[in-house]
């Protein structure tokens, strides 16, 4: 008889940390790159890019890991996260811990090589990653702790480049928090019959029947912040040529989404990066044709 060979423990370590899906990787990645071209004006040197780039999936896969642990008795209960690593047994809580561990203190030795600001700055970067996952448990919009944790590479690459964050940063963040609203809004809509069934709170619950009109809302606030800080900034078109092209797949979405099935709101979650992406191009693009 035929048995399946259980998986190595690199593989069970790869897949706590989602290492074969990247999309939530991207959707840190994509704001924090704009960020910093925005901070410092342009392209910022090959050693704050590669700083930011690594850091950010090692804090990725760290935040996973820390969440699987906090999440495991809520995930058996959830058909799409049951058979995780930490929720089926196959890794232990303690291990994932000191691996999450493992891979913030490698994410932290890269901040080492930037400057002082941004070192404390990574310190509150870390405490909302450990923070985020336990406010399902009493906050009706923890996707809201989340954008604050999915948006701090945005702070962070202002400290990096001028040794400072400016009130500028502050509202970049602002605008992102809303891009994850929207998108962690889709995610949750997922599993919104399982989350009701075990008690998890979540920004789809909480929206009711407004849930696709408040991602809708969610995504214009984005782009409208963005958009004004734009032409503050004096970017030219190819900006708002990538803020147009992030509106037009926001709009996309909407036709995903708004039969609420699993299927429909998992793809554009799942597809969510692309967003990110024509932003972070069009700000690209602006810089290098000024």
């Amino acid at each position: 008889m035929n048995t399946l060979a259980a998986p190595s423990r690199l593989a069970l370590y790869l897949d706590l940390i989602r290492w074969d899906r990247p999309a939530g990787s991207y959707l840190l990645l994509w704001p924090t790159l704009s960020a910093l071209w925005i901070a410092a004006g342009g392209f910022p040197g090959w050693h704050l890019l590669a700083v930011f780039v690594a850091g950010t999936f090692l804090m990725r896969s760290a935040g996973c890991a820390v969440n699987d642990v906090a999440d495991r008795e809520f995930d058996r209960h959830v058909k799409r996260t049951a058979q995780r690593p930490v929720t089926s047994g196959a890794i232990s809580p303690r291990e994932a811990l000191l691996f999450g561990a493992l891979l913030a203190f490698a994410a932290f030795l890269l901040v080492l090589s930037t400057n002082r600001a941004t070192i404390l700055w990574s310190f509150a970067a870390l405490a909302v990653t450990i923070f985020y996952p336990f406010t399902k448990r009493f906050f009706s919009m923890p996707q809201a702790v989340l954008g604050v944790a999915f948006s701090f590479g945005i702070p962070m690459a202002f400290a990096a480049t001028r040794g400072e964050v400016p009130a500028l940063a502050g509202w970049l963040l602002l605008g992102n928090l809303f891009w994850v609203l929207a998108y962690d809004t889709e995610y949750a809509m997922v599993d919104r019959d399982d989350d009701l069934k075990i008690g998890i709170r979540t920004s789809a619950i909480t929206l009711g029947r407004f849930d696709v009109a408040g991602v809708m809302l969610f995504y214009a606030a984005f782009l409208a912040i963005w958009a004004w800080l734009g032409a503050g900034l004096g970017l030219g078109w190819p900006y708002f040529a990538g803020l147009a092209a992030a509106g037009a797949i926001a709009g996309w979405h909407c036709t995903l989404i708004r039969s609420r099935t699993r299927e429909g709101c998992f793809r554009a979650f799942r597809l969510n990066h692309w967003v990110g992406f024509v932003v972070f191009a069009g700000v690209v693009a602006a810089f290098a044709l000024r």
